[in-house]
């Protein structure tokens, strides 16, 4: 037998919380997710986003599968390393570089040196299987193998939603938050088409149909697109479906001219992958913008998993489409009770717009009031800080940036913009028939979504990896600087800070200075 090597990046670690319940079914047949590297470089991708919209060269998911797809001498290498181990290639996609393969758990296990496999007990969903340790392949496929994802099934994200608990409540519909931001007018996003990744939940037509009559808006399009056994399960976790039905309500609502395809996989780092994996690659519904809304911190990612992330983040600038993500709903600490701050993946991703909150203050259809959104411990505070896992960007590296509060070392700050997040000043929907007032920067991934198709819209091209541009000098006339507030380990001040980016959006004026 070949000599054994490790996957970069693959180790795992049992969560501290998370006792072990119980052994493995080893006969359990399952499905893995093999990440292959690329053929070609997309190195050009940073250079080109310089560029104005109007000017930047992107290339057609077509050319992009050429161009970095697997090559079929890999595919050949991993078919005859299935073969050796008694797995079943199932699927092969070239363009997104990806082999799904099928064995017990015992098989895959062998083939992958999987290490302490057990059952483990998560806090509020149950038992999951998980695993310590790297990945290892034989020596041969050294480099060519660069994540393996499915072995390990551990909830990788949570959405970043926070329901109002007040009556007294302030809430908007989302046409009144565009309105207020200025969001493009004489637009609806017709012609675009808007992925939202969710793993778990589900939407009804029956309140998509109710809620949208009752704004005026005819209902966009709204249709579900299953991965990795991911389905449309409305009922299943009422938490889930808000997060759901959040999201397209407020994309809807700001452009309800865009068609919306809401991708549904499971709750894992293999489900979160291969769904933005597909939507990105998706040579039949082509959105030009994804909205994410879910999220973890970076450092309970394993490497392979976040620069599995980044690559595919990296391929949906070179063929023009904007990802916008939350950053979270527990300010600086992302939630993580170890008494240092954490930034949410993939917000930190630096391909990733990362979306930050605000509490919103309405007057006469105008803005009244913003500052940093923190009504912690119990209502929530827009997430924010210096990345110990990415560098500094090269869109960022002109900005007046702290330097990590834990580490004293510069990183990929977060978030890059910022919109009303604060539940207490939150967004009208309607779930399972209920009207809720909800916020939380799932919300505004959401919003910035719909602003993203109503200024490719006004453009006629998508602005893509639109980083650089709002980073321009000449852009920040298009935000709402916002200088009041923290999220506990920092404070907002002018121009660019860990709270809010570069604030909230002036949808009419970053139109202009986008070249509209």
């Amino acid at each position: 037998m070949p000599e054994r090597v490790e996957i970069p990046g693959s180790e795992r670690q049992a969560a501290a919380n998370h006792p072990r319940v119980g052994e493995v079914d080893n006969d359990k047949p399952i499905d893995v997710t093999i990440y292959l590297r690329p053929s070609g470089s997309l190195d050009w991708v940073d250079q080109e986003a310089d560029r104005p919209p109007a000017e930047r060269r992107t290339i057609s998911r077509e050319e992009l599968d050429k161009a970095t797809g697997a090559s079929d001498e890999d595919v050949a290498a991993v078919r005859a390393f299935a073969q050796r181990y008694g797995l079943e290639v199932t699927s092969v996609d070239l363009g997104r570089r990806a082999v799904t393969l099928r064995g017990t758990v015992e098989a895959v296990a062998k083939a992958f040196g999987a290490q302490e496999l057990g059952l483990f007990e998560h806090p509020t969903i149950g038992e999951y299987r998980g695993r310590s340790g790297p990945l290892t392949v034989p020596s041969d496929l050294a480099g060519v193998i660069t994540g393996v994802f499915g072995i390990d099934e551990r909830p990788q994200a949570r959405p970043h939603l926070r329901q109002s608990s007040a009556a007294a409540a302030q809430s908007y519909t989302p046409a009144e938050i565009a309105a207020a931001y200025s969001f493009p007018s004489g637009v609806n996003g017709s012609g675009q088409t808007a992925a939202i990744l969710e793993l778990g939940g589900g939407f009804s037509q029956t309140d998509l149909d109710t809620y949208f009559k009752g704004l005026g808006l005819t209902p966009p399009t709204v249709t579900a697109v299953g991965v990795d056994g991911g389905t449309n399960s409305p009922g299943t976790d009422p938490n889930t479906d808000v997060e759901v039905m959040l999201d397209i309500e407020v994309l809807g609502a700001v452009a309800p001219g865009a068609k919306i395809f809401v991708y549904f996989a499971p709750n894992t780092d293999q489900g979160f992958i291969d769904a933005l994996s597909t939507a990105v690659h998706d040579t039949t519904n082509h959105p030009s913008v994804v909205s994410i809304s879910w999220g973890g911190p970076e450092d309970s990612w394993t490497k392979q998993a976040r620069t599995q992330m980044e690559q595919i983040l990296t391929e949906a600038a070179a063929v023009g489409v904007t990802v916008t993500v939350a950053s979270g709903d527990n300010g600086s600490t992302d939630g993580v009770n170890d008494g240092k701050q954490h930034v949410d993946f993939p917000a930190s991703a630096p391909h990733a717009l990362g979306c930050g909150g605000t509490t919103l203050s309405i007057q006469n259809g105008q803005i009244a009031s913003e500052t940093v959104w923190n009504e912690l411990p119990d209502h929530g505070a827009g997430g924010g800080g210096i990345s110990i896992e990415f560098p500094v960007p090269s869109y960022q590296t002109g900005v007046k940036m702290p330097n990590n509060v834990d580490t004293a070392k510069p990183g990929r700050g977060v978030p890059d913009v910022a919109g009303d997040a604060d539940p207490e000043t939150g967004y009208e929907v309607l779930v399972d028939g209920n009207r809720q007032t909800v916020g939380g920067t799932s919300a505004v991934a959401p919003l910035w979504a719909g602003l993203i198709a109503l200024l490719n819209d006004s453009l006629g091209k998508p602005v893509g990896f639109v980083h650089p541009q709002l980073y321009a000098s000449s852009a920040a006339s298009g935000f709402h600087d916002i200088t009041q507030g923290n999220n506990v380990g920092y404070q907002a001040g002018p121009g660019w800070d860990a709270c809010t980016g570069n604030g909230s959006p002036d949808g009419a004026a970053l139109l202009k200075a986008l070249g509209g």
